[in-house]
């Protein structure tokens, strides 16, 4: 469980990266679309910050996660002077691909293939399951 500090650094973190790499560092992506940041999850210690990136369906997508990782000190600078007047240190960032998009696209085409019956409707057992009133007494 993440304590308030923790869960204070992530949410500063999340909103920041999300300006730098919109804002600050657009070319690093080509005139392309800058990924969202989903998550952020910062250690105990604030030394390290796991940042999950949303980075859209596409092919590309590990080509994008390869060029934030190579230009991650660039980022870290960035943030850095964007946050020097909140956090005495910069975590190191770490960065991952949320695939959590695509996880629930493939299982929802998953369960739109499956052929349920529907359930089979008997009268007989509606009338035998009647809710009876619980008796309190004896002489009820």
């Amino acid at each position: 469980m993440e304590s308030k500090r923790q869960q204070k650094m992530a949410s500063l973190l999340q909103q920041e990266l999300a300006q730098v790499l919109q804002r600050d560092l657009p070319h690093l992506f080509g005139g392309g679309l800058a990924p969202g940041i989903s998550l952020v999850r910062v250690t105990p210690d604030l030394g390290q910050a796991r940042v999950y990136l949303s980075l859209l369906l596409g092919s590309d997508a590990n080509d994008r996660l390869e060029i934030i990782q190579d230009n991650a000190k660039a980022i870290r600078q960035a943030l850095a002077k964007r946050i020097r007047q909140t956090a005495r240190v910069v975590p190191e960032l770490i960065f991952f691909h949320d695939d959590s998009a695509a996880y629930a696209a493939h299982m929802d085409q998953v369960l739109g293939t499956l052929d349920i019956p529907p359930a089979p409707k008997d009268d007989a057992d509606d009338e035998e399951q009647k809710p009876t009133r619980p008796r309190l007494f004896k002489g009820e």
